[in-house]
C-alpha cells in the first residue's frame, strides 16, 4: 500500500529536520562557553553538550596542589550531577512517552 503524497512529504521533512538536528548537535559539541564568577577569580567552561569541560581558579585562592585537586573534583562533581539529571529526566520522559506506546530508543526531535 502506498503512502498519500502528504504523508510522503510530511515524512521526508522530518527525516530532513532529524538530519538537521543530528548535524547540529554535532557542531554544539565543538563550541564552548566560558564564565567568571567572583570578579574573574574562577572560570567555568562548557561545551554544547551541557558538559564542563573546565574549571579555572586564580593562584591566589589555594596552593597549586590545592587548585589543581579543587578544579578536578569541581568538573567531576558537576559532571556527575549534569549525567543524573539527563538519566533522571530520560527516566521521567519514558514514563510520559509509554502510554503513546512510542518503542523505546526511537528518537523523537525536542523530546530527548
Amino acid at each position: 500500500m502506498r503512502m498519500p503524497p502528504q504523508l510522503q512529504s510530511m515524512m521526508k521533512k522530518i527525516q530532513k529536520l532529524q538530519e538537521n538536528l543530528e548535524k547540529l548537535e554535532n557542531e554544539l559539541a565543538e563550541k564552548t562557553v566560558s564564565v567568571q564568577v567572583g570578579g574573574g577569580m574562577v572560570t567555568v567552561t562548557a561545551n554544547g553538550k551541557l558538559e564542563i569541560v573546565k574549571v579555572e581558579v586564580e593562584e591566589e585562592l589555594l596552593s597549586p596542589e590545592e587548585k589543581e585537586m579543587l578544579q578536578d573534583l569541581v568538573v567531576a562533581g558537576v559532571n556527575e550531577a549534569l549525567r543524573r539529571a539527563r538519566q533522571m529526566r530520560e527516566e521521567e520522559m519514558a514514563k510520559l512517552t509509554a502510554e503513546f506506546k512510542i518503542p523505546p530508543g526511537m528518537n523523537i526531535p525536542g523530546l530527548f
